[in-house]
């Protein structure tokens, strides 16, 4: 892939743009072999390729400029607006949306806002796509100033985008470098995203996290829940579950799974997938999944562990060494946080593992790990 706003220099956020894909493949491969090569016997499976173009599910855009010409992208070095609107990373029908957000803004006349000059209203436009085509978009605001206007408009953005299922405003009152606030108001009946992912329906809130690679994050789910079944486990955790991915691919009506994360939101959604699944042996907690383990009266079969880059920490990492766990599926963000959580737990052995390409183009990826008591 290739990408004009790279080569001009607006836009460096990828950056392996340009270099061959299976390059790329390869350099993350040897990276996470490398910071994993103390641990004999982990056998790596072929890696899991991404499309190089077109893969993301997910648009978050950066609005500045002005209410007659919105600006949707990043901001440069002064703090004025890129527009990126032809991102190469966004599919076809993700690009589409952009311009008629970009009219909507002007329509209901909302401000961008100025970071150099702290003042406006819209800060970021964020927009997700499922599978089927349907759509989340959601208004990062300053305050409510703008509310009742995006609601009068919203009709015309309904006929302009008939795949809009749910709209909200989250609001962002501080002047501080994060994406979105805690405060979420929906605007539409629906409040729920569905995102098709290997036959489940998986029920998206607005604040709820997803990976950005649909295509990846099915497989990845498949090959975690391939090596759950290879014990048939009568219990499972899924702690730092998000929406559910994991707990939902490997729940079974012969099978207790609890999914734990500390989002109400994600919780909320994971729920309602079980709920329509008809899977009720398959909970869901909000919950500090470090607290939960700690807390609990016995230990699972096998536990899930879906960490954010920092990992499960010490005190997890404990907890799962004495716990007589016996297999552990460790689905990594960050190998070296991983690294540093097997060194606390030398019971428990990495015996398979394998990469997935979630973010091409960049140094980013996944590696899931299937850890067995020796």
């Amino acid at each position: 892939m290739q990408c004009s706003y790279f080569d001009a220099e607006r836009c460096l956020s990828c950056t392996w743009m340009g270099r061959p894909y299976a390059a790329q493949l390869a350099a993350k491969q040897d990276l996470v072999a490398d910071l994993l090569a103390e641990h004999a016997g982990l056998d790596w499976l072929p890696p899991v390729a991404s499309r190089e173009e077109g893969f993301r599910n997910k648009a978050k855009m950066v609005v500045a400029g002005t209410v007659d010409a919105p600006t949707l992208g990043i901001l440069d070095a002064a703090g004025a607006g890129v527009d990126l609107q032809s991102c190469g990373l966004y599919p076809d029908g993700l690009q589409a949306v952009f311009p008629v957000l970009a009219a909507f803004v002007t329509r209901a006349r909302i401000e961008p806002y100025d970071v150099p000059a702290r003042r406006g209203e819209l800060k970021h436009l964020l927009v997700t796509q499922s599978a089927d085509g349907d759509l989340m978009v959601r208004f990062v605001l300053r305050s409510q100033e703008a509310v009742t206007r995006i609601r009068k408009h919203l009709p015309w953005l309904h006929e302009q985008l008939p795949a809009l299922v749910v709209a909200s405003v989250n609001l962002l009152p501080e002047h501080k470098a994060v994406l979105e606030g805690s405060r979420e108001i929906v605007l539409t009946d629906e409040q729920t995203l569905r995102m098709r992912v290997n036959g489940l329906d998986l029920h998206l809130r607005p604040q709820s996290f997803f990976q950005t690679n649909t295509d990846v994050a099915a497989a990845l789910y498949r090959q975690a829940a391939a090596w759950v079944e290879e014990s048939s486990p009568a219990s499972v955790w899924d702690l730092y579950c998000g929406v559910g991915g994991f707990a939902l691919h490997v729940a079974d009506p012969a099978r207790d799974v609890v999914g734990v994360e500390t989002s109400a939101e994600a919780v909320a959604s994971a729920a309602l997938t079980a709920r329509d699944a008809g899977l009720v042996r398959t909970t869901f907690l909000a919950d500090d999944a470090t607290g939960f383990a700690l807390a609990a009266d016995a230990a699972p079969d096998l536990v899930v562990v879906n960490p954010p880059r920092r990992g499960i920490g010490p005190d997890l990492a404990g907890w799962l060494e004495r716990s007589g766990v016996e297999r552990v599926v460790y689905s990594s963000c960050h190998a070296r946080s991983l690294a540093r959580d097997l060194a606390a737990m030398p019971s428990l052995r990495p015996v398979r593992g394998r990469l997935l390409d979630m973010f091409p183009q960049t140094t980013h990826y996944e590696v899931v790990t299937l850890l067995e008591r020796a």
